[in-house]
């Protein structure tokens, strides 16, 4: 089971780049590990922290100024290779939704299948946050995935997005594949049984 996902309302990191690829999510030099634990630690690892080791203070994660639970990226954030671990990291350091105007197909399915809701907006919508998280950023979003809407706080104005209903309701429940399958056990085996 993992943490469900219902109505978010929260401030945002905004991370205001195009093509954030997996690698710059996290660097393949972590790939090694075969467990979920401790991704967070090193998300855009080569951004946040110099070749030393030492903190980036220009780079938004290792500042005081923005915090919560929404990450809001630019476009065509989470292309380039297909590993899970992108997703892992994100959900380790503790962001729940991650806003773009277009994620990687690849990337986009990953994350719903490890309980990060990635929420597609409009450009001008997009531009909006930016700019409202810019000027204020205690400005929070919510999203509410039972009614598919994600609202600037400041403004006022929503969105509605897409989400295949299947991952929908594994995000609302806090199901995975596999919790899924065991959660509609009684009816598979009733199908079969009618089907002998």
């Amino acid at each position: 089971m993992k943490e469900k996902i219902s109505i978010l309302t929260s401030t945002c990191v905004p991370l205001p780049l195009e093509n954030v690829d997996t690698d710059q999510i996290i660097p393949a030099r972590f790939l090694k590990a075969t467990t979920r634990e401790g991704f967070g630690d090193n998300l855009f690892r080569d951004w946040r922290y110099d070749k030393t080791g030492n903190p980036n203070p220009d780079f938004v994660l290792n500042q005081n100024t923005y915090k919560g639970q929404i990450l809001v990226a630019g476009k065509n954030f989470g292309s380039g290779s297909s590993r899970e671990h992108a997703a892992w990291a994100i959900s380790g350091y503790g962001f729940r939704v991650v806003v773009s105007s277009f994620f990687a197909d690849i990337f986009k399915n990953n994350s719903m299948n490890n309980g990060l809701l990635p929420v597609v907006v409009s450009p001008e919508f997009l531009a909006e946050v930016f700019a409202s998280v810019g000027a204020d950023p205690a400005v929070t979003l919510t999203v509410d995935l039972p009614r598919q809407t994600i609202t600037n706080n400041a403004t006022g104005h929503s969105e509605h997005f897409d989400i295949n209903a299947y991952k929908k309701d594994c995000l609302v429940n806090g199901l995975d594949d596999i919790d899924y399958l065991l959660a509609n056990q009684s009816k598979i085996e009733a199908y079969e049984r009618a089907r002998r």
